[in-house]
């Protein structure tokens, strides 16, 4: 099925984001998503492959594929497979996925007439500011990823200089990823522990004035739609911020929740980082598979990570900037988590708390003896 029209390549095409962002663009672009297993669902003007971004045989064959199906001319390439893990452990997937899969692409980008690449970096390859009174984060920063998974982002930018040959790049670095039902593992563990009143929930390593960007899923769609929009005014290599410009901090959220969630402040109590660690530490090896604790001795390290951000360059170059904002949408999460609790733990794949499921059964129980009733 040859085509008049540039095609735009999504890669990771059935992630969280990938599906998104193969959604939005349907309606302008005949898209071809890229991944190992198929999405739940596929808009019309979407097509799929099956590709699997570690093997230089699957990316060669996907790409011929697309050559013979759809012809030569792309539009752009918006790459977003990548290895992610919170566990802290080492993966050979961080080089072998997110580096090296980022050079399969290119190379048979570079067979083709591709109008542009867009990589799906992140914030977090940014040095962390000391104090909440420097100057934002902009471009221009410095960078020091200080784990994983930001370190591979930065080497795979690196590839991409050295790969891309002659088709213009462009490197988002985003801010964390939420939506209005949350979908951001941090956000929801942090939800979640308010909600249960957790002994953890009232305790923080780090200084509470600081905190992390964030950037709504929809937002982040139009930015990635705005930056093909505008493939032939770009320069051959940008880099973008994409981020919301304010940060709530983690003391902020926690009033925030602690409000929505009951109605009251909720306190935020500094203990030092060597207690926190040795406290996380022990947690992880007393729990259960089942049950394996999201805060890890090595995150204790970047309680005091702070990541304010200038959006200037975004601003003026993409006419882009968010409209959503973290400190409203919390409020919107938790008033989804009241109206149906387990949904919303389902939905951010937690565990279910018992008061949870007892809740979902009474309430059952009394829909269903109304119904007898009737």
């Amino acid at each position: 099925m040859q085509t008049n029209s540039p095609i735009v390549v999504v890669t990771g095409s059935a992630g969280y984001i990938g599906s998104s962002v193969v959604a939005r663009l349907a309606s302008r672009y005949p898209v071809i998503g890229l991944d190992r297993k198929p999405p739940r669902e596929l808009p019309g003007n979407a097509h799929f492959l099956e590709c699997n971004l570690t093997e230089d045989a699957s990316v060669r064959n996907a790409f011929d594929s697309i050559r013979r199906r759809f012809g030569s001319r792309i539009a752009s390439c918006v790459h977003l497979a990548a290895y992610y893990d919170f566990s802290g452990e080492p993966s050979p997937l961080y080089d072998k996925l997110t580096v090296e899969g980022t050079a399969r692409v290119l190379r048979e980008l570079n067979q083709l007439s591709t109008d542009q690449f867009i990589f799906s970096s992140t914030l977090l390859v940014m040095k962390s500011v000391e104090d909440e009174e420097d100057e934002a984060i902009t471009e221009e920063s410095p960078v020091e990823p200080a784990w994983d998974y930001p370190k591979s982002k930065l080497k795979a930018e690196s590839v991409i200089r050295r790969e891309h040959g002659t088709i213009p790049t462009v490197i988002l670095r985003i801010a964390g990823v939420y939506d209005d039902d949350c979908n951001s593992l941090p956000l929801s563990q942090h939800i979640a522990r308010i909600h249960q009143k957790t002994f953890h929930s009232y305790f923080f390593p780090g200084d509470p004035k600081h905190g992390q960007p964030y950037i709504h899923l929809e937002d982040l769609t139009d930015c990635i739609e705005r930056t093909i929009g505008l493939r032939d005014k770009l320069d051959i290599d940008e880099v973008f911020l994409v981020a919301e410009p304010d940060i709530v901090s983690y003391g902020e959220a926690q009033d925030i929740l602690g409000e929505a969630l009951h109605g009251m402040e909720w306190p935020t109590i500094r203990i030092p980082k060597p207690v926190a660690k040795a406290g996380a530490w022990v947690e992880e090896k007393l729990a259960s598979d089942e049950e394996e604790p999201f805060i890890k001795p090595w995150m204790v390290d970047l309680a005091d990570d702070h990541y304010p951000v200038a959006m200037d360059h975004a601003r003026a170059v993409l006419g882009w900037q968010p409209t959503h904002r973290l400190r409203h949408t919390l409020v919107e999460m938790v008033r989804r988590l009241k109206e149906n609790p387990r949904q919303w733990y389902e939905t951010n794949g937690l565990q279910v708390p018992e008061e949870v499921t007892e809740q979902s059964e009474t309430s059952e129980s009394h829909r269903q003896e109304a119904r007898m009733r009737q």
